[in-house]
């Protein structure tokens, strides 16, 4: 049968489905059936939006499978910008001006879902302006323009090197865009690009062409080397002018406000509670969890406290060069769990591969899930990174890092970012009923499955009869609560990053290396108690929708169907799985 184009909407694709397979039986197609009034209207601007944001974005659009643009890059200019927010604003005012009762649930929940992302698009270009703060932004993002080139044979090595060399072009253009726009930055966005311009720089001089090592074409090769050694100079400039030019005016605030802040928090995840409120949560389920964690201890030596305890345990690591080794072979024992307890349905899928986390993200990330797009058709590999200490460390603050990598610490990483997290999410993105659910996911459904999952998982009985998994789960969860408490503390209470570090060694029980790692990432993460809010949220959505079911209700079926519906806002999930949104938490 003939393939439909994974661009089209869900409604085109079943029209020309229909026609495609009446023509195959030798008869004359039957008319598609009349769509809601509004339908096509929404279609039309859907698709539009969608093709907008590829164009402009082009290094995304590779990453989520369309190729059209892998020669371009992103055009960070102040005309550039100043084009994207009008049309943002054009998109928003049509689409709000479709009326949602002409549309079916699903273009409902997909409208809104669209208004959402738009506004925070504008929001973000307008008010937070990460151009005009973020160093890193630019360094770290043609790193990553060229990564994700690299990282999939989703063409032959020369097509592929081709659009790296025109890609190429230009990143010495944007390096100097960066000196342009930046305008006092808060010091700490620079120190974080100074830490991981050394890592960029080598990732192009190392990793970029020993990808590419198989190609045999002497004239592109050498045009390769003129463009690539292009990019490893402008990066030792750019270092230069932000250790002697940038820092020294690195004066600006990377606090949000109280009003931009609940701005962004309902563009971004649709939730509009008032701050005290969401601080109140936050603390209340770091103390119930904190209370869980003391007594999960004392179970395991009653004699120490729960900080000992949990030292004694972080002795049971592997080195740093035994890390990716050892979190592989976690997983086999998690799907076989999910399997045989009838967890949630498990798609066939492709080898994953764990990998150390690329240079641009090893400042501000431990561990994280890279799928390939939902569009990605041919190179389906995925990686699980995992971020080692720093070889230039000293040994002993190399040994402090990996304490948080003690083995049942591994596995509850591991059920996040793969079984039955991310990565298990992910694998369902082909049968997301939109285009718009593929593009634009929600951070409090996505990030807040994956949470939610570690708590699941040993729910359901996995390594329920050692409580060293428990006291792992427990810290994580306690390292989620008080991203949620910081975050909100920093960008509106002045809470200092220094400030936030010592909470997460306190009241986390994190090793400081982490601790500082994560309080930095709060300062352009501003939102990341998404985590604990999305898993609040869907253990009061599984409560809800169990009750409705009634006898009918397997914990199995929740979880299919919560996956299959996509990343929409969690408010809007419980609409299409509950028929309202009612109490969200």
């Amino acid at each position: 049968m003939t393939r439909i184009s994974s661009n089209l909407l869900p409604g085109a694709a079943s029209a020309i489905f229909l026609i495609t397979a009446a023509v195959a039986c030798g008869r004359s197609a039957p008319p598609p059936p009349a769509a809601p009034s509004g339908a096509a209207a929404f279609d039309r601007v859907a698709r539009d939006v969608l093709q907008d944001h590829y164009r402009r974005h082009p290094t995304h659009a590779t990453d989520l499978g369309i190729h059209a643009g892998d020669a371009q890059l992103e055009d960070d200019g102040r005309e550039a910008v100043a084009a994207e927010l009008d049309a943002m604003r054009t998109f928003r005012a049509q689409i709000a001006a479709i009326d949602s009762s002409t549309l079916d649930l699903d273009r409902q929940l997909d409208r809104e879902q669209l208004i959402h992302a738009l506004d925070s698009a504008v929001l973000t270009l307008d008010v937070i302006k990460p151009l005009t703060k973020d160093p890193d932004r630019y360094s770290s993002g043609i790193t990553n323009a060229a990564y994700v080139l690299m990282k999939r044979n989703f063409a032959p090595p020369a097509e592929r090197l081709k659009s790296l060399i025109a890609r190429e072009r230009k990143m010495v253009g944007v390096l100097e865009e960066a000196r342009r726009n930046l305008d006092q930055p808060p010091r700490i966005y620079t120190e974080i690009a100074i830490e991981q311009i050394d890592g960029n720089r080598r990732f192009f001089q190392n990793d970029v062409p020993a990808a590419f090592s198989e190609v045999k074409d002497e004239a592109l090769i050498n045009e390769f080397r003129r463009t690539n050694g292009a990019v490893v100079a402008a990066l030792g400039e750019y270092k230069t002018y932000l250790e002697k030019t940038l820092l020294g005016r690195s004066n600006g605030t990377f606090a949000l406000g109280a009003e931009t802040y609940v701005k962004l928090l309902a563009a971004d995840e649709t939730i509009d509670l008032p701050l005290d409120r969401l601080l109140d949560m936050a603390e209340d389920d770091r103390r119930k969890n904190d209370q869980a964690f003391v007594a999960t201890a004392r179970t395991i030596d009653a004699t120490k406290s729960a900080s000992q305890v949990l030292a004694a345990i972080q002795r049971d690591r592997p080195a740093p060069d035994r890390l990716l080794k050892t979190t592989q072979d976690t997983l086999d024992s998690l799907r076989q769990f999910i399997t045989d307890h009838h967890i949630v349905t498990i798609p066939t899928s492709e080898a994953l591969n764990v990998s150390e986390t690329p240079p641009f993200r090893r400042s501000t990330t431990t561990a994280s899930m890279d799928t390939p797009g939902p569009f990605e058709t041919v190179a389906r590999q995925a990686y699980y990174y995992m971020t080692l200490p720093d070889p230039r460390w000293s040994a002993a603050r190399q040994a402090d890092y990996m304490k948080q990598w003690y083995l049942p610490a591994i596995v509850n990483v591991s059920v996040h970012e793969v079984y039955p997290g991310h990565y298990l999410q992910f694998l369902y993105d082909r049968q997301f009923p939109s285009d718009v659910r593929r593009v634009y996911g929600t951070s409090s459904n996505i990030e807040g499955w994956a949470h939610y999952a570690e708590q699941m998982m040993l729910d359901e009985g996995f390594h329920a009869d050692d409580p060293r998994y428990r006291l792992a789960q427990l810290q994580d969860a306690l390292l989620r609560d008080i991203r949620f408490i910081v975050g909100i503390k920093m960008h509106t209470q002045g809470l200092t990053v220094d400030e936030a570090t010592k909470l997460f060694v306190t009241q986390a029980y994190q090793p400081e290396p982490v601790a500082r790692q994560e309080s930095k990432r709060g300062t352009s993460d501003p939102t990341y108690g998404y985590y604990t809010m999305g898993k609040l949220m869907i253990l009061k959505l599984r409560d809800d929708y169990k009750a409705k079911q009634g006898v009918s209700y397997t914990l199995q079926g929740f979880h299919d169907a919560f996956i299959k519906i996509g990343p929409l806002a969690l408010p809007l999930v419980r609409r299409s799985m509950l028929g309202e949104t009612g109490q969200i938490f």
